[in-house]
């Protein structure tokens, strides 16, 4: 995941919400907030138990639909990569798509002028106020698309 996109700081979030912040939830917003790549929340559980091995599934699930109803992290459905698998990630300060490699995995993050000029031309033209953008690209990853070329 690039590093070049801002995201917020959930637990600063929480707190100005005056979301109670227990210490096993402070380990699982820290474990998802510190996360270099898009967390499923088996990922989510495995990462957090090796900082308090008493976390269990329904306090990770129970988590992240607070983060959900409180707008800071996004949910992404890459079904068509793993199944039915949903991934987790904090939601960034500006909105971008995410490319995700058919062949390896690796997901991607792109952010353009374009695209916010794209989502204001949406409402423009609709009158359609958006409130959640979520765009994702399927194809090869500059590495296994030089792969293919090469072998």
């Amino acid at each position: 995941m690039a590093n070049t996109l801002e995201r917020r700081s959930l637990l600063e979030e929480l707190v100005l919400r005056g979301v109670r912040i227990t210490g096993q939830r402070r380990i699982l917003v820290e474990t998802m907030q510190d996360a270099s790549t898009h967390l499923d929340a088996a990922s989510l559980l495995d990462l957090a138990r090796r900082r308090d091995g008493r976390i269990n599934r329904a306090t990770v699930y129970r988590t992240l639909d607070l983060l959900k109803r409180h707008r800071l992290i996004d949910e992404l459905d890459l079904m068509h990569m793993t199944g039915e698998k949903h991934y987790y990630e904090a939601k960034t300060t500006i909105d971008h798509v995410h490319l995700a490699c058919l062949r390896c995995g690796r997901i991607e993050e792109f952010s353009s002028p374009l695209f916010e000029r794209l989502k204001a031309e949406i409402s423009r033209q609709n009158g359609f106020q958006i409130v959640v953008t979520r765009l994702e690209v399927g194809g090869k990853c500059s590495q296994c698309g030089e792969k293919s070329k090469t072998g």
